[in-house]
Parts: structure tokens; C-alpha cells; sequence
């Protein structure tokens, strides 16, 4: 056989070789370019949005895990394999950046939120906060776990300030996360919830029914950051994606407050 044939019959199988292995290896590539965010369970409608947005505009995914902070904290200590990490409170993001698991300079300020009570139905009345413990009588008072997610710990703070935790304690229901507490209410199975602001503009069959003052309750910070050891590059432009103007007004569509930079 002639040698320019053996070597074109060679270079041919080459080629075959390499169009098998891209096709072997065209998934790990897209899967490289996957972000695993984990995000406080009140963000689920701005990150479902921001999501899909992130990826018209670059190709990557953000695959978000929703859950209560405190959830997702403990989970990230334990070695659970998150890119991305945004907590509906200070506290639990100052944990895992004492125990180094924040990449060093990804901590960020992102958002902002405040409390309001909700009650079932679209047309309910409004509360004031002085008639709370009145108005309950017998029924239940949604709120997220007092002790460990932040929604259920700014509101037992916001209700102790006011002087009303004592008469209400008996009639709170707890729930996992804010969007649980939400629910209950939702579906009517509480009267009233405290819950975040962001949370009343995601639930049509709730009614915002009254604002806490803003100088009865801490302020409310949601800060991000990428975790250590996991796609730190991709988390960094993801961070920065969300604070640009198209993501921050879609924030504020879905009533979180937005911080000046």
C-alpha cells in the first residue's frame, strides 16, 4: 500500500478517535460550566428569574438549592459541594467565614428586606401591631423556626421589642423555612404569618395587613459570597452579575430593597 494512503487511512481513524472522545467529554464541559448556588428559601422567585437570565446571557447554569439559612449553613459545614452561598441573615454567613469556607473577598452585601404580617386572603383588613394578641383569639400565628432561621428570628426580636411575644407565644406556629410559614398561611391553615416583605409580593392569596417599623427590628441583610474550594472563578461572576442593574431590578420586582454600592 502506497504511504500517502496508509497515512490518509491513519488520520482518519485519528479523527474518528477525536470526535468520540468530544462526544464523551461535551457533557463534563457543560457540567464545568454548572454553579451550585445555595439560597435562603425567600429568594426562590427572584432566583428562578435570575437563573434563567444568568444563562440566556452566558451559557452557564445556576442550579440553586432553596432552603432556610440555617439549613443550608450547617449543610455547606458538612461538605455539601456548594459554589454560591446567600443567607437571609448575617449571623450564619459570619459562620462559615469564621470556620474559612468563604472564599477570601467574595463577601458581599446584596440585599435588603423588612417584615410585614400577612393574613389569609387577597382583601383583608389591616392589623395594628397593638391589637395582634386580640385579634389571633384562638387562631395561629405563622412564623419561621424562632431559634435558627432568620425570618423566624427577626420576628420573635420585632415582637419582643413591641412587647408582644409573651401574648402571642402560645398561638406561633413554626415552620422550616419562611416560605413554609408563608404557606400556612396561604392555604388558610394560619390566620396570620410574619413574614418578609419579598415573600407577601410572591404569595397572591395573602394580604399585607401590616408593615413592622423599621427601627423595631434589625436590619435585614442578605450577604453572598462563593464558597471555598468550589468553582470560585464562575461564583465570582455570578456574584457580580447580581449586582448589576438588570438583576437588581428584578430584585426589586419581587420587593427586596437593593444597596447602594
Amino acid at each position: 500500500m502506497p504511504r500517502s494512503r496508509s497515512l490518509h487511512g491513519f488520520f482518519r481513524r485519528m479523527a474518528c478517535v477525536a470526535l468520540g472522545l468530544a462526544v464523551v467529554f461535551a457533557p463534563l464541559r457543560s457540567t464545568a460550566d454548572t454553579l451550585t448556588v445555595f439560597a435562603a428559601a425567600s429568594l426562590k422567585n427572584a432566583m428562578d428569574v435570575l437563573a434563567q437570565n444568568w444563562r440566556a446571557e452566558t451559557g452557564h447554569t445556576a442550579s440553586v438549592a432553596l432552603a432556610g439559612s440555617s439549613t443550608l449553613a450547617r449543610q455547606i459545614e458538612q461538605g455539601a459541594p456548594a459554589d454560591v452561598f446567600i443567607s437571609a441573615n448575617t449571623d450564619w454567613m459570619d459562620r462559615l467565614e469564621t470556620r474559612a469556607l468563604v472564599a477570601t473577598g467574595s463577601r458581599v452585601d446584596l440585599l435588603g428586606n423588612t417584615l410585614v404580617l400577612v393574613a389569609h386572603g387577597d382583601h383583608a383588613p389591616e392589623v395594628p401591631l397593638n391589637t395582634l394578641a386580640e385579634t389571633l383569639g384562638t387562631g395561629h400565628l405563622a412564623m419561621a423556626l424562632v431559634d435558627a432561621v432568620p425570618a423566624g428570628i427577626y420576628g420573635k426580636a420585632a415582637l419582643e421589642h413591641l412587647n408582644l411575644w409573651q401574648q402571642v407565644e402560645k398561638q406561633v406556629v413554626q415552620a422550616d423555612n419562611v416560605r413554609a410559614a408563608l404557606a400556612f398561611v396561604a392555604t388558610g391553615e394560619a390566620p396570620f404569618g410574619i413574614v418578609y416583605a419579598s415573600d407577601a409580593v410572591a404569595e397572591s392569596r395573602v394580604s399585607v395587613v401590616t408593615r413592622f417599623p423599621r427601627d423595631n427590628q434589625a436590619p435585614i441583610r442578605y450577604p453572598a459570597a462563593a464558597i471555598k474550594g468550589g468553582k470560585e472563578d464562575l461564583a465570582a461572576e455570578f456574584l457580580t452579575y447580581l449586582q448589576s442593574p438588570p438583576a437588581q431590578a428584578v430584585f426589586e420586582q419581587q420587593g427586596f430593597e437593593t444597596l447602594g454600592r
